[in-house]
């Protein structure tokens, strides 16, 4: 399979029993793959961006960091294939491409963000890690953990 940035997939149920990170969005809900996750291709490693349906509880919480901060560069809600839909920065993890279930579709098609949506979600991800590289981490996963587990894996895999 392909992996490209600004697509949606699902992950394997694989990839959160060896992370074993309680810090992790739960892999299903209801008996759905849930939820389905942006994709950032990072060589070897891709950055997986939960995206929610569940837009009025994440307003909620968008409001009062709004009202503490007066911003909030953790969780947006855009559209996505006209929808409106949560975009959790906070809750991204590193994972690899052997953890692909499978590409989140639309009438049988790879649904994409969007050139746009794209790169906004690129670069405002990009800024929260270099964020945490100074220091400041506004990630609920140990991403620095979770990264090493992964590379370590990829070693493993060529031996």
């Amino acid at each position: 399979m392909k992996i490209k940035t600004g697509y949606l997939y699902h992950i394997k149920d694989e990839y959160f029993y060896r992370v074993n990170d309680d810090k992790l969005m739960v892999n299903h809900e209801r008996g759905k793959k849930r939820p389905t996750y942006f994709t950032i291709k990072d060589g070897d490693i891709l950055w997986f961006i939960p995206i929610s349906s569940k837009v009025s509880k994440y307003q909620k919480i968008i409001n009062n960091k709004i009202l503490k901060y007066g911003f909030c560069n953790t969780i947006w809600i855009r559209k996505i294939a006209d929808t409106d839909a949560v975009i959790l920065f906070q809750n991204a993890f590193p994972t690899l491409e052997k953890y692909i279930d499978h590409v989140h579709t639309v009438s049988n098609m790879p649904l994409f963000v969007g050139s746009d949506l794209k790169k906004e979600i690129t670069n405002n991800f990009k800024q929260l890690l270099g964020y945490k590289k100074r220091g400041i981490n506004l990630f609920f996963p140990d991403i620095d953990k979770l990264k090493q587990m992964m590379l370590d894996g990829l070693k493993e895999d060529l031996n």
